[in-house]
């Protein structure tokens, strides 16, 4: 599948605000095989000090969902996750700085918040809602001041709007 633009949003905020030297999407481990089927969405790395993001995005309006449940979706997002952390161990033990993230610019209050907080806990970081919102603000006010274009169609298109003349 080609890369979606939430995962162009993700890539943008970590090209532009956590200025990695490389963005890849729709990652896949080297071994192929049933392994090499699976994937996450998002990969920074940050090579000055060693950082590595690796991402999961779901750009639903209506909130995260995988599945027929709640308890469908925070069991694939715990899995998403897990295995971010198998392809970190694997293939980036140079990185000594591991960020594990899942983004979602909507998810209901309630239960669902509850469990990614929770999940939070740990070393992801969920950001969503308010959050999710700041960090595209922030993208928002670097584009109204750049003009040249970074490569990410999704901060050209953000660029785009903040400079458009209006009479």
């Amino acid at each position: 599948m080609g890369t979606q633009v939430g995962e162009y949003i993700v890539g943008a905020y970590l090209q532009i605000i956590e200025k990695c030297d490389f963005v890849g999407y729709n990652v896949k481990p080297q071994s192929g095989g049933i392994e090499g089927l699976s994937e996450f969405d998002v990969l920074g790395l940050r090579f000055s000090d060693e950082a590595a993001f690796m991402c999961e995005i779901t750009t639903h309006l209506n909130g995260p969902n995988y599945g027929s449940n709640y308890d469908v979706t925070i069991n694939k997002i715990k899995n998403k996750y897990g295995r971010q952390k198998e392809y970190a161990d694997k293939y980036l033990d140079n990185f000594s700085n591991k960020r594990f993230m899942f983004w979602s610019p909507v998810v209901p209050n309630g239960r669902m918040t509850t469990e990614l907080e929770y999940l939070g806990n740990d070393d992801l970081e969920c950001i969503f809602n308010a959050e999710y919102t700041k960090l595209i603000d922030e993208l928002r006010d670097i584009a109204k001041k750049e003009k040249k274009d970074t490569g990410n169609p999704f901060f050209r298109t953000l660029q785009i709007l903040e400079h458009l003349r209006r009479e």
